[in-house]
């Protein structure tokens, strides 16, 4: 691992959510092939990585064969989202999933019975055909942003556009120790599938929602991105209840949209 401490100006890198200048940290074989460097702002905490010229290898299969866990954590992210919309925005909303991938989550919620909608151009619909978001619809009441965050080439333009659809984004991405992780331990790296091209600490967040005046909530990998003040207590014990079944309950008090979508897609199909 080569270390440095010198202001990497010279390359005209910079940070690529406040435009400080950056450290070179390690370099490292991403895919197994390519030796890419790594900078860290010590402004806002923010890694990324040079310019990532692999990305069209690395998505030669959109979700990578490595991703055993995919079906786990969208079930997972489903249990708090269903208490977190459910008692912050109620059941009459509409919602979008951003870059959604194939549709699993938006599918996930419409079962549940909140109107979810799926964005991802990269990414071919398999489970929520029918539901992609059109930006003539009715008004976005919030967006679920799943393991996007890190994939993101130019974040602050991602995050625009976000903002310009709604300002209420509930996402999720593993925070930066405080210490710089070591690339020996740390696998959300994911040099093997090169993927992962930027990583956030909670200062990174911080200036990123401030940069949009934004109110900034976060507990354990899931963060939230508000245009209004919440209850941050109220954020943390939905978070803890969802690993105790209170999105059981709250199903209770929602009208699963399974066979209403089947219905749906029935007419929308056969005019086609």
């Amino acid at each position: 691992m080569v270390i440095m401490s010198r202001m990497d100006n010279s390359l005209g890198t910079r940070c690529k959510i406040c435009s400080s200048g950056v450290k070179f940290i390690f370099q490292r074989e991403i895919l197994k092939k390519y030796p890419v460097k790594y900078f860290h702002c010590q402004n806002c905490g923010f890694i990324q990585t040079e310019a990532p010229f692999w990305l069209k290898e690395a998505y030669c299969d959109v979700i990578n064969a490595y991703d055993t866990g995919i079906l786990a954590r969208n079930i997972s992210f489903s249990k708090f989202t269903t208490n977190f919309l459910f008692y912050q925005f109620g059941r009459k909303s509409q919602f979008l999933d951003y870059g959604g991938g194939y549709g699993i989550f938006t599918r996930l919620m419409r079962d549940i019975g909140f109107d979810f909608y799926l964005f991802d151009p990269q990414c071919p619909n398999l489970f929520a055909r029918g539901f992609e978001f059109n930006p003539k619809m009715n008004k976005i009441t919030a967006i679920t942003a799943w393991e996007c965050f890190e994939h993101f080439v130019e974040p602050m333009e991602d995050l625009k556009k976000m903002v310009s659809i709604s300002g209420n984004i509930l996402f999720s991405t593993e925070l930066l120790p405080e210490k710089i992780p070591n690339p020996e331990t740390w696998l959300y790296y994911g040099f093997e599938h090169g993927q992962h091209i930027s990583f956030y600490s909670h200062q990174t967040l911080e200036h990123m929602a401030r940069k949009f005046d934004l109110n900034f909530y976060s507990q354990n990998n899931i963060h939230f991105f508000s245009e209004n003040k919440i209850n941050s207590s109220l954020f943390k014990i939905l978070w803890y209840l969802s690993h105790w079944g209170l999105d059981s309950i709250v199903k209770c008090a929602l009208n699963s949209k399974t066979h209403e979508d089947m219905e749906v897609n029935i007419k929308l199909f056969n005019k086609i």
